[in-house]
């Protein structure tokens, strides 16, 4: 259960609190005390109704929104006193013996004690038909992390779809115009999609028409939608939508060029005018439906129809080993095991979607056969309760075996429209932002996030539209209609959202999460006081009528990429200032945001800000240097001309993006000198140019950075020498895992590129530069008496005409080197594409 993670959250939270001995948790120490035993023992009940009976899972449910309400009304209470102990720290409130401090300690206390009674009441609720038993071993691994790798066997090619996709592009290639419509019906998870994707990028296809376009549909479409979704794939430019210009512009190009349009996902289609109009041209239609009429009525002939079939025995067998067993490359070498996955795939009815999730469910458990029989055994029971819905039985599976930190992570998906693609970053830091993810051990709470997505990926939770190909780290994603429909079940039941029969999301009072949509009313946002993440998910909707400052519980607040030009931008920071309890804010893309104001400094509970490419944003206050829980700060792509000094208070910064090496005369900008006190710093995204400089005592700030990862350098075309001899200096420190350098103009790289200063390198991107060579194996010895090499796994050489290279000498320089992207290297040896055009290397591919 999601609730299961968030109790623990709060837990551990309150724990530290008392751990640390802040003057909040001494001030209400008892409550507090109290608080973390009634946690601990919910947290125990709620464990041991995992498995059990259906009777009991049905109580359990009834009590949830219950403890999940009275969960977050502590977790308010805990934030706005970690807040009030901030604000003392740093003298903002007034001495603990003021009448002003009093009232506050006598108004929290008294909620502290009524939120204990409310335990206690849940308690001998709980305890009428349920004892808790302590929590199992099951737990025990909850965070264990099997990190993705592009090495592992890639499980994603087809298995028993050869022949339908052969059908189809027969068809196609042979076309006349009676028939340049074809539809692909069948029911959901039976794999329609995956055959038109894989249509859709077949290279004899790919030559055979002149344009390509891809539309999701879904049941939410409407005529607009779809004319934008091909505006936008046409190149066709324009303010907005028109009907009475966009049609016939699409309908021009569809008649002049030989085009393929997917219709994916089409549930109905209510008024066929418009598309009798636009779809009388002479270019190709693929359609996927699960309603045969549907396809029929929009002009598919029944010849044309293509009905996908369940796999068989075999192409099950193949399909669900490529996924079990996918760390020995689909190979399974243990009769027991395969006995039980045989008598799975028997549940499972040939349904590729099926197959795939369960077998992802049982790949990191192929060394206990005691675990696989016992999801045998609860498939089994689900299936026999679920009537024609094997598919949906194997992904509420998939959920109930998901470890608890992953279950509100997955659950978070709901609020995004269908078919809609997410952005990796924009999930994560929400996670973070909420506390939904935190930090364990050496990995950061943003670094634990990518990993929680790529594992999601893992077990065919969500499909991944683009991932960093060298270590697979998630950029964005999807997520099937099926699993969708399962994740906005759960989501309202467990009252995180609302969501009405067509699995659109509403504006209910209970609701914690809202992705708001063109379709919302911003007035109606004054009755949602409880949410805790908004997210906005499109243009030109942020009104004066949304009343922000009533949303007091508000965590996570993203108004990215929105041009938000209807709204004030003074009302927009007064609204958003007033949330005191803001952790995570993205205001990434706004155009109309020339400066942020000092009143930032009043959200002191900011972990998380993000302004990347504001391009009018000119002025940060320096009040930005208040905000010690920063461990995000994003600026990146902006117009600052300088960042403002007293970034140095930032000790918690973890990533920071933006930073501009200043002149040593510009006495209001942060000199580099600054970075050095940010020790837990992993990420740094950095600009030089020709007003830089740097004093001697700035020559080792990035050495002092030990903990740093990331390094990306953009040199902004200067070929002033003096910028060489500034970055020959910084040098960072031997834990830096990836390095990005662009518009660099020198012929020699910096002088700390190499292998023996850089030893735990994993990825090196070079982009539009004048290098003349890449530095290789370093001749002398390490002190084991063996020679320095690249540790690169990933390389990315991209604009670099004078790059003289011999790419079978790069190989053996680079023993771990798997994969690579070249383009317009001309000088490129031995490389087995063309290296003027864009070229993906992957080892042993040649």
């Amino acid at each position: 259960m999601a609730t299961d993670a968030m109790i623990q959250t709060l837990t551990d939270e309150v724990f530290r609190a008392l751990i640390n001995q802040a003057q909040f948790a001494l001030d209400f120490k008892d409550q507090f005390e109290i608080m973390k035993t009634k946690l601990e023992l919910m947290t125990a009940f709620l464990s041991s109704t995992d498995n059990l009976k259906t009777h009991h899972q049905e109580i359990a449910q009834r009590i949830l929104p219950n403890v999940r309400k009275i969960i977050y009304e502590a977790d308010d209470i805990l934030t706005d006193c970690l807040l009030r102990d901030e604000y003392r720290k740093h003298g903002s409130v007034c001495s603990s013996l003021s009448p002003r401090q009093l009232a506050f300690q006598y108004r929290t206390g008294k909620k502290l004690n009524l939120i204990n009674s409310r335990f206690q009441e849940m308690e001998k609720t709980m305890s009428s038909f349920l004892r808790p038993e302590l929590r199992t071993n099951r737990e025990n691994n909850e965070h264990q992390i099997v990190k993705y790798s592009s090495q592992y066997y890639d499980p994603s090619e087809i298995i028993g779809l050869e022949d339908d996709i052969e059908k189809i592009k027969g068809w196609m290639l042979r076309s006349n115009k009676e028939f340049h419509h074809v539809g692909i019906v069948g029911m959901g998870g039976l794999g329609k999609t995956t055959i038109a994707q894989k249509i859709f990028n077949d290279r004899d296809v790919v030559a055979y028409f002149e344009k390509m376009i891809w539309v999701p549909v879904s049941q939410s479409f409407s005529e607009e939608r779809i004319m934008t979704i091909m505006m936008k794939q046409l190149g066709i430019g324009g303010a907005g939508f028109d009907e009475s210009s966009t049609l016939p512009q699409i309908r021009r190009i569809l008649r002049d060029k030989k085009c393929l349009v997917v219709m994916d996902d089409v549930w109905r289609m209510d008024d066929l005018d418009w598309w009798k109009n636009f779809c009388s041209e002479s270019s190709f239609f693929i359609i996927t439906s699960r309603n045969e009429d549907v396809v029929k009525n929009m002009g598919v002939d029944n010849s044309r129809i293509h009905r996908p079939r369940t796999l068989n025995e075999e192409e099950s067998w193949l399909l669900f080993c490529k996924f079990a067993f996918s760390r020995s490359r689909g190979q399974c070498s243990n009769d027991q095991l395969e006995r039980v996955g045989r008598d799975i795939l028997e549940k499972c009815g040939g349904l590729p979607l099926a197959i795939k999730t369960i077998a992802a469910l049982l790949a990191p458990k192929v060394d206990s056969l005691k675990e696989w029989k016992k999801i045998y055994q609860d498939f089994r029971e689900l299936t026999a309760t679920r009537q024609n819905s094997n598919v949906m039985a194997s992904l509420q599976m998939s959920y109930d075996e998901l470890p608890t930190h992953l279950k509100p992570c997955l659950l978070c998906f709901s609020v995004y429209p269908e078919d809609v693609k997410i952005h990796g970053e924009q999930i994560v830091h929400w996670w973070v932002g909420e506390g939904i993810v935190q930090g364990k051990n050496s990995w950061t709470a943003t670094e634990l996030g990518y990993e929680y997505l790529s594992e999601l990926a893992n077990r065919c939770l969500i499909d991944v539209v683009n991932r960093r190909n060298y270590d697979g780290r998630v950029y964005s994603c999807k997520m099937h209609d099926l699993i969708r429909e399962m994740v906005i079940k759960i989501a309202n039941d467990e009252a995180f959202c609302s969501f009405d029969g067509q699995g659109k999301q509403k504006q209910a009072e209970d609701s914690r999460w809202l992705g708001f949509t063109a379709d919302m009313k911003p007035k109606l946002l004054k009755n949602c006081s409880k949410l805790r993440a908004l997210l906005l998910m499109s243009n030109h909707h942020v009104s004066s009528d949304m009343s922000l400052e009533l949303l007091k519980s508000l965590r996570v607040l993203d108004f990215s990429n929105n041009k938000l030009d209807t709204i004030e931008i003074e009302r927009l920071w007064s609204w958003i200032c007033s949330l005191k309890r803001l952790a995570h804010l993205n205001l990434s893309g706004v155009e109309s945001l020339k400066e942020v104001p000092r009143s930032i400094q009043k959200l002191r509970n900011l972990q998380i800000l993000v302004l990347r490419k504001c391009k009018n944003l000119a002025k940060l206050d320096p009040s930005v240097a208040n905000l010690k829980k920063l461990i995000i700060l994003d600026l990146s792509f902006c117009n600052l001309q300088y960042l403002p000094n007293g970034l140095e208070k930032l000790v918690h910064l973890q990533e920071l993006s933006g930073f501009r090496v200043e002149s040593q005369a510009n006495p209001r900008g942060c000199q580099l000198r600054e970075l050095q006190y940010l020790r837990e710093l992993r990420v740094l995204r950095l600009s030089i140019n020709i007003l830089s400089e740097m004093a001697d005592d700035e020559w080792n700030v990035f050495s002092n950075l030990k903990n740093l990862k990331v390094l990306a350098i953009d040199a902004e075309n200067c070929k002033n020498k003096s910028i060489q001899k500034v970055l020959d200096h910084l040098s960072p420190p031997p834990s830096l895992e990836q390095l990005y350098l662009e518009h660099y103009r020198h012929e020699i790289l910096p002088k700390w590129i190499n292998p023996k200063q850089l030893p735990s390198l994993q990825y090196l991107c070079l982009e539009d530069g004048d290098i003349n060579h890449l530095p290789m194996s370093v001749d002398d010895e390490t002190e084991d008496g063996s020679i320095s090499k690249w540790t690169l796994e990933g390389l990315r050489l991209m604009f670099l005409p004078n790059l003289v290279l011999d790419w079978q000498n790069l190989e053996k320089d680079m023993p771990f080197l798997h994969y690579a992207e070249v383009s317009h290297c001309f000088n490129l040896e031995n490389f087995p594409f063309d290296p003027d055009k864009l070229a993906v290397w992957t080892k042993n591919q040649e």
